[in-house]
C-alpha cells in the first residue's frame, strides 16, 4: 500500500522557519566544512539528535544567506505515513526541484490528454449507439426478420420414415 506521506519542496523563508520552529529545530552548519567567513554546509539541528558533536549553531540570517547563495530548497515532510509529525528534511538544489516540477507537469498534461481522448472515444461510441437505436426505431437499417417455420406442420407433411408404422409408432 502506498504511503500517504508527501515531501514538499520550498524556498520560502517564513515557511521553513515555521516548519523548523514547530519541531524545535534550529539553524546550524556542519563543523569544519566552511572557511574564512564561510559557514559551510547549512543544516537544521533537532533537539535530542546526534548533531551536537558535528553541528555548530548559527543565526537564521546566516543560514538563509547560505541557503540562497547556494540555490537550495528545503525538501521536507509535514507528517509521516502514519500521520505523526515528521522531521524528515533535506537540502536540495533548486534546479533539481524545478526539473522535477517540469517532469510532473508533463506527466499531468499527458494524463489529462489521455483522459480527454478516452472521454471523446466514449462520447463517439454513445453517439453511434444512439444513431443505431434511432435508425432501428425509424425502420432504417433494421435487420430483416425471417419468419419461423412451423416445424410441426412440416413434420406432418413429410414422408414417413421406413422405420415407423402407420400411426407414427416405431417398428420393433
Amino acid at each position: 500500500m502506498p504511503s500517504k506521506a508527501k515531501a514538499i519542496a520550498t524556498t520560502d523563508h517564513d515557511e521553513i522557519r515555521r516548519w523548523a520552529d514547530e519541531r524545535g529545530a534550529t539553524p546550524a552548519c556542519v563543523r569544519g566544512t566552511g572557511g574564512e567567513g564561510d559557514i559551510g554546509m547549512p543544516r537544521l539541528d533537532f533537539p535530542g539528535y546526534t548533531g551536537a558533536d558535528s553541528l555548530e549553531p548559527i543565526t537564521w540570517e546566516e543560514w538563509f544567506d547560505k541557503f540562497d547563495k547556494r540555490g537550495l530548497a528545503l525538501l521536507h515532510q509535514e507528517k509521516t505515513g502514519r500521520g505523526q509529525q515528521s522531521n524528515f528534511n533535506t537540502l536540495v538544489s533548486r534546479k533539481t526541484v524545478e526539473a522535477r516540477m517540469e517532469v510532473d507537469r508533463e506527466a499531468s498534461a499527458r494524463t489529462l490528454r489521455a483522459k480527454a481522448s478516452s472521454t471523446e472515444k466514449a462520447a463517439a461510441q454513445i453517439k453511434a449507439q444512439s444513431r443505431n437505436v434511432r435508425r432501428s426505431a425509424e425502420g432504417k437499417g433494421a435487420q430483416k426478420h425471417h419468419p419461423i417455420t412451423n416445424v410441426a406442420r412440416k413434420q406432418e407433411s413429410a414422408t414417413p420414415s421406413p422405420h415407423t408404422r402407420p400411426g407414427g409408432k416405431r417398428a420393433a
